[in-house]
């Protein structure tokens, strides 16, 4: 997995666009929080070499985390898991749900 930083220079339709190519996860990511490093970690473990990780820090970028959860019109966690793939959410996560398994079932929807 391709890990990168979610900046604004980054449109969520760029985001959308790509997943037609590849799917393509948002981590939220609070970085004083120990539950999101963590589930940064998890993140790290898995070995899906065709999707990007867009990691989004939650202290410098919120009102990206808000229009993400406009978009998707699903409420804020942090941290917390797009899975989106063919321009479609195929799920979404928080907390000790973020991993690998959560991950792969997303792409057998």
């Amino acid at each position: 997995m391709r890990f990168l930083a979610l900046t604004p220079n980054i449109s969520i339709s760029q985001l959308l666009g790509q997943s037609y190519e590849s799917p393509q996860l948002i981590f939220k990511h609070s970085t004083r929080c120990i539950i999101s490093s963590f589930a940064l970690k998890r993140l790290h473990a898995c070995a899906d070499e065709e999707s990007t990780c867009w990691v989004l820090d939650l202290l410098s970028h919120r009102q990206i985390s808000n229009d993400l959860s406009d978009y998707f019109q699903v409420p804020h966690q942090s941290p917390q898991l797009f899975v989106v793939k063919d321009g479609t959410l195929l799920g979404s996560t928080s907390h000790e749900g973020i991993d690998c398994e959560f991950i792969a079932a997303c792409y057998e929807k």
